[in-house]
């Protein structure tokens, strides 16, 4: 499967042109990718009848500023219509902060959600792919590494290997020349962001770009996951 990062409404409906299967939706790329607003979200998911995961991020790193602020964002998200999420937290030291990942999820109940790349930069991300199957997730979002999917092939091919009932989404950094050894090695969830806006993140999902992505990862079959 294909999932792709939008910003708004016309990313949404680029994306879905292009053959996607997912979104992921945030704001303030120049941050990492942070919770997008509610009138955003509610304009999006009234677009595209792609699944959409909504980011729960309120600054750049793997810590949360304002977690009380973050569970009320949740809340009127889920007002708004959504019902799948992204979240991710590490401790100063590097260990996955589990507390602050339950205290949100205490206003997810029932949704569906994405553990972010928060792994690739935890102390032990096999380590962390087990704490994450705990928590709940039904994805990762992974590049193998701080430095992106080049550097991570070690690692994601074993994650790879544990998937079920995790599954591996791989981005950060992903090139076409990455899907088929990642294929091979057993993922079959890829994440673009940048790979599809030939004009960076100051202009827009490209429908022909996201097709390209979406041919390649599909081998030729439209999957969903």
């Amino acid at each position: 499967m294909l999932e792709v990062i939008a910003l708004d409404p016309t990313d949404a409906e680029a994306a879905q042109a292009g053959g996607a299967d997912r979104l992921e939706l945030v704001s303030d790329m120049s941050a990492g990718g942070l919770t997008p607003a509610v009138e955003v979200t509610r304009a999006v998911l009234a677009t595209t009848t792609l699944p959409v995961r909504v980011m729960l991020r309120d600054q750049d790193g793997y810590r949360p500023a304002d977690l009380a602020g973050l569970r009320k964002s949740a809340a009127e998200l889920r007002a708004a219509g959504a019902t799948e999420f992204v979240l991710g937290f590490l401790r100063q030291d590097g260990n996955l902060d589990l507390n602050a990942c339950r205290e949100l999820l205490g206003e997810l109940d029932g949704c569906r959600w994405t553990f972010h790349r928060a792994l690739d930069n935890s102390a032990d991300p096999l380590l962390s792919w087990a704490e994450v199957e705990n928590l709940g997730a039904d994805t990762v979002l992974a590049s193998g590494a701080p430095k992106g999917v080049e550097h991570g092939m070690p690692v994601l091919r074993e994650l790879a290997l544990r998937q079920d009932p995790l599954h591996l989404l791989v981005g950060g950094g992903l090139k076409h020349e990455h899907v088929a050894p990642l294929k091979a090695a057993g993922a079959h969830g890829f994440h673009v962001g940048s790979a599809v806006r030939p004009q960076g993140w100051a202009g827009a999902v490209d429908a022909k770009s996201v097709r390209e992505w979406a041919q390649l990862c599909h081998g030729g079959g439209h999957n969903t996951a």
